[in-house]
């Protein structure tokens, strides 16, 4: 007797669209559920170097909340490409000026860094305020466990 290896293909796949609210929620808490949602680890048919996760909407962005002193000391770095061009802001500067960028690198810092993980980047899709544009696809309002803690 022999039993091959299952792999899922396109045809098998069933990849759901989901809303996250991001509204008083813990940003590594947030960014580690919605990477699990997009790779699919939660799917009995999870294959890591297959695509079999689903689409992610983020709304409220811009109310998403960090611990302790991290609002004025978590820095987010980005490079021009030419001699002396880093650019650092703290996370409050960011949360004013592009509020979907952080919620967008956390996530992307959970993902692989190959091309697996270039494809599953663009399955989440975030948005600073309540309001998105995929209405179209159904989302499913996904409610992500947190532990509150005391502290704002």
């Amino acid at each position: 007797m022999t039993t091959k290896t299952y792999l899922p293909t396109p045809d098998t796949l069933e990849q759901k669209w989901y809303v996250v609210d991001a509204a008083d929620q813990r940003l590594g808490r947030l960014a580690t559920e919605i990477a699990n949602i997009i790779r699919g680890k939660k799917k009995p048919t999870y294959t890591p170097h297959l695509d079999t996760g689903d689409f992610v909407i983020v709304v409220n962005a811009e109310k998403v909340q960090v611990t302790g002193k991290k609002s004025s000391q978590k820095l987010y770095r980005n490079h021009s490409g030419r001699p002396g061009g880093m650019k650092t802001e703290n996370f409050a500067h960011l949360q004013n000026r592009i509020p979907e960028r952080i919620i967008e690198q956390a996530v992307k810092g959970m993902l692989p860094k190959n091309a697996l993980g270039r494809q599953l980047f663009k399955k989440l899709k975030v948005y600073a305020g309540p309001d998105h544009p995929h209405q179209a696809q159904q989302p499913e309002i996904l409610t992500v466990n947190t532990i509150p803690t005391g502290d704002k």
